[in-house]
C-alpha cells in the first residue's frame, strides 16, 4: 500500500522505517525547517534508524497526501494547526491513522474529537500501546492497539500494519484508549519524579493507584473503565514508568534533581489537559494534580510526593 507517515521525529521516522520494512510504498514528511528531516535527508539516518533509499522523503504537504493511508506522528499540541492544514485538502478515500499519545493542553480534547471538527467526513484511527524504537530496531517485538469508530477501518490497518515484530488487538473503546494513552505520560512523569528522589519503590503505589484514577476519569466521560487496565494505559506502564527510553520518566527524573533535560515531555502539556478534564467531569485526579504542582507551579517535589502517597488511611484508592 502507498503510505504518507507526516512528521519525522523520533517515532514518525521509526513509524516510516516499519512500514517500509514490512513492505509497503512510504513516503515521509517533515517541514522544510525542520532540523530532524534535513538530517534525514542529508544522511538518511537519525541515529535510531537508518531509512532505505527508496523511500520518498518530501517537505511537500500535498506530495505527502496522496497515498491512501496517512499516518500522523507529531506533538500533540501541534496537531490543532496541521488540521487546520488539512481541513481544505481533498482527502477523499483515504484514512488517517494518528500515533500520537495526547490531549490539546487548552481544552482536554482527544485528538480524534479536533480531527473530527476539521474532516467529520473522513475515516480516522489511533495506534497506541507500549513500544520503543530502541526494542523495535533491536528485533524486541510489542503488542498494540488499534482504535476507530469502524470495525472495518480497525480490520483493514491491522491487516495491513501487522508483522512479527507488532502483533495488533482491535480497541473497542476510542474514548478509553485514548485518554488511556495520553494520562500514561502524566504516570511516567511521576514515576521519573520518584526515581529522582531515590523513592523508586512507591511505584507499585504509583501504578495502582494511577490505573484506578484514569479508569475512573475514563467511567464519567462515557468510556469503559477497564480500558484503563489494557495495552493503552497500564500495559504501556513498563515502557513508560520503568524504561530508560522513556522520555516522560527521564523528564520528571532531571525535573526533580535540577538537571536541564533540554526539552519538554509530552505529558506536561497532558498534564494540565487532565486537570481541565478533572473539572469537567468532576474526577479526582490527585496525580495528574501533584505533578502539575510541581512542574508548573514550582512546587516542592518530595513534600509533594509524600502528601500523595503517605496521606491518610484510606479503604482503597
Amino acid at each position: 500500500m502507498q503510505i504518507s507517515v507526516i512528521g519525522c521525529g523520533r517515532w514518525g521516522s521509526f513509524l516510516a522505517w516499519y512500514l517500509n520494512g514490512i513492505g509497503h510504498q512510504i513516503t515521509l514528511y517533515g517541514r522544510e525547517s525542520s532540523r530532524k528531516f534535513t538530517e534525514l535527508r542529508k544522511t538518511g539516518t537519525n541515529g535510531l534508524v537508518t531509512l532505505d533509499e527508496k523511500m520518498n522523503l518530501t517537505s511537500d504537504l500535498g506530495a505527502a497526501l496522496k497515498s491512501q493511508i496517512l499516518v500522523i506522528s507529531i506533538g500533540a499540541q501541534s496537531f490543532r494547526s496541521l488540521m487546520e492544514q488539512l481541513s481544505s485538502r481533498d482527502l477523499a478515500g483515504k484514512t488517517v491513522v494518528l500515533c500520537m499519545k495526547g490531549l490539546e493542553a487548552g481544552t482536554g480534547k482527544r485528538l480524534t474529537q479536533i480531527f473530527e471538527e476539521y474532516r467529520p467526513d473522513t475515516p480516522v484511527a489511533v495506534w497506541v500501546g507500549p513500544g520503543h524504537v530502541q526494542d523495535f530496531t533491536r528485533g524486541i517485538p510489542n503488542c498494540m492497539v488499534i482504535d476507530s469508530r469502524s470495525m472495518q477501518v480497525k480490520k483493514e490497518l491491522v491487516n495491513a500494519f501487522s508483522s512479527d515484530l507488532i502483533r495488533f488487538y482491535y480497541g473497542d473503546d476510542l474514548i478509553g484508549n485514548e485518554i488511556g494513552a495520553a494520562s500514561k505520560n502524566v504516570i511516567g512523569i511521576a514515576a521519573g519524579m520518584l526515581d529522582g528522589l531515590n523513592k523508586t519503590a512507591l511505584k507499585g503505589a504509583l501504578m495502582s493507584r494511577g490505573t484506578r484514577e484514569i479508569a475512573r476519569l475514563i467511567r464519567k466521560m462515557g468510556g469503559n473503565e477497564i480500558t484503563a487496565y489494557g495495552l493503552a494505559h497500564l500495559g504501556d506502564y513498563e515502557a513508560t514508568v520503568f524504561s530508560p527510553y522513556s522520555h516522560n520518566r527521564r523528564f520528571g527524573e532531571a525535573f526533580v534533581r535540577g538537571e536541564d533535560y533540554g526539552e519538554l515531555a509530552e505529558g506536561v502539556a497532558t498534564t494540565k489537559a487532565m486537570l481541565t478534564l478533572g473539572r469537567q467531569y468532576q474526577a479526582e485526579l490527585p496525580i495528574s494534580d501533584a505533578v502539575n504542582r510541581v512542574i508548573n507551579q514550582g512546587e516542592e517535589p518530595n513534600r509533594v510526593l509524600s502528601d500523595l502517597f503517605l496521606r491518610s488511611i484510606k479503604m482503597e484508592f
